[in-house]
Formats: C-alpha cells, structure tokens, sequence
C-alpha cells in the first residue's frame, strides 16, 4: 500500500464511480442498473452543491490506476455522513480500507461533526466488518426491495 494515494475526488472521476459500483454490485451482488442511477444521482447533487468547507471525496489511487472511494457529506451541523465507500477486488485485503475509513472520519473529527451516519445493506459483510471494528454501531436494520433484489437495509452510526 506504499504506493497508494489518496486525493480529491475530481468531476471527471464521477463516470468511473458510476461505472465501478454498477458494474461491481451487479456482479456480486445481482443490483439491477437501479442503483448506478442511485450514485450518479449522488454524485450530480456533491459536484453541484458540496460545501468544500465541511465535505470531502477522495479517490485512492495507485500508479494512475484508481483503486476506490469514499466520501465524507454534512447531513445536518453536528452529523456527517459516509457516502460511496468503494474498494475494487484488486485492492482489497491489503489495509487500504481500513485507511479510506480512518480518513474520512478523521477527516469529519476535524470538522466539528460529532457524529457519523451510514446507509449499507447487511449482504456487505466485510464493509460492515470494518464499521464494527472501529466502533460503529448498527442501529438499525429492515427488509427492502431495492435495486431488483430483497435486501437488508442498515444505517450505522458513530460518535467522533
């Protein structure tokens, strides 16, 4: 991971994002072109309204090559979201989103938020591993029909 960079999500990057979680999610997961839509709709609403001030998006990036994403959003003052966590299979396992994760809450820690919220489904078993090992707690969970599929919705959140 030495070669590995993290830095600003830049506009050209958002047709990479869509493109990777689409295809990505419909691999592993069986979403339907429902939820490419859903981060491209994410995405428009960051690149025309973000406040640089207190929201952030990186891209990890290794030798040119992007690697994945992850970005910190205001919900309200006190409360930040995580917003499209992203890891390609060729980057996992290698401690990269352990360090994703830590800068986007430390990144949120420095703004003044108090608190983090995020939106996963339970089938991202080894995402919400990595909230729990750094002390996110899941506060809730529900069955839903989203992007074609039955699925298990959870928001976690955390204390900064």
């Amino acid at each position: 991971m030495n070669d590995v960079i993290l830095r600003d999500f830049e506009t050209g990057d958002a047709d990479w994002l869509v493109e990777q979680h689409g295809v990505l999610y419909a691999r592993d997961e069986g979403f339907d072109r429902t939820f490419a839509a859903l981060v491209a709709e994410i995405l428009a609403d960051f690149i025309r309204h973000h406040d640089p001030a207190c929201e952030r998006g990186w891209i990890a990036e290794e030798g040119g090559k992007r690697l994945g994403s992850i970005f910190c959003v205001r919900l309200d003052e006190a409360t930040a979201k995580l917003r499209l966590f992203l890891l390609l299979p060729e980057a996992r396992g290698r401690g990269l989103g352990r360090h994703l994760l830590d800068t986007c809450m430390a990144y949120a820690r420095d703004r003044g938020y108090r608190q983090m919220r995020l939106w996963t489904h339970e089938s991202h078993r080894a995402a919400c591993v990595h909230y729990a090992r750094t002390g996110w707690r899941r506060v809730s969970s529900k069955p839903v029909r989203a992007f074609g599929i039955d699925l298990v919705e959870q928001e976690w959140e955390i204390d900064l």
